[in-house]
């Protein structure tokens, strides 16, 4: 029934900004409800108070929908982790919270972002193809299912 109604009302643009410490716990608990092995609370928090990693978060009104993190290498970045809560999936809010961080990525001259999906996950795969990521390798048996990880590259200009 909530379903339904959510649907029926108008979408909410998310917020989107960067992460703090703060948002440990919800970052935490929604990786958590996203992947099979979920990063604790305090992985979290000491992920986001390196000053190698940026973090941003969607909200709507005051929850957390979604967020993307990364760690700096000089020019190059690696995605660590994309997450959206699983009641929003579908909606549109994968692309904006990735074009923020990609743009405040580019800001901080990065010129090359790279990250690994799973060869199985077609929309994740769809996502990044559409935000002009391409393959460059090829990690076979890299997820505990045995499935591979592809390796893409994105240049930031």
């Amino acid at each position: 029934m909530i379903s339904i109604i959510s649907r029926l009302l108008p979408r909410v643009a998310p917020q989107l900004n960067a992460a703090s410490p703060r948002d440990a716990a919800a970052i935490a608990a929604l990786h958590a409800s996203s992947f099979r092995r979920g990063w604790g609370e305090d992985e979290i928090y000491r992920l986001l108070v390196d000053k190698a990693v940026v973090t941003h978060c969607a909200m709507i009104r005051r929850t957390l929908v979604g967020f993307i993190m990364s760690r700096l290498a000089t020019d190059e970045a690696e995605i660590l982790s994309v997450a959206i809560a699983p009641a929003r999936r579908g909606r549109g809010l994968s692309r904006p919270l990735l074009d923020f961080h990609l743009r405040t990525l580019a800001g901080r001259a990065v010129r090359a972002v790279f990250l690994e999906v799973d060869e199985h996950n077609a929309p994740a795969r769809r996502l990044y193809a559409r935000a002009g990521f391409r393959e460059v390798g090829r990690r076979q048996g890299y997820y505990e299912s045995g499935a591979t990880a592809l390796v893409l590259r994105r240049d930031l200009g």
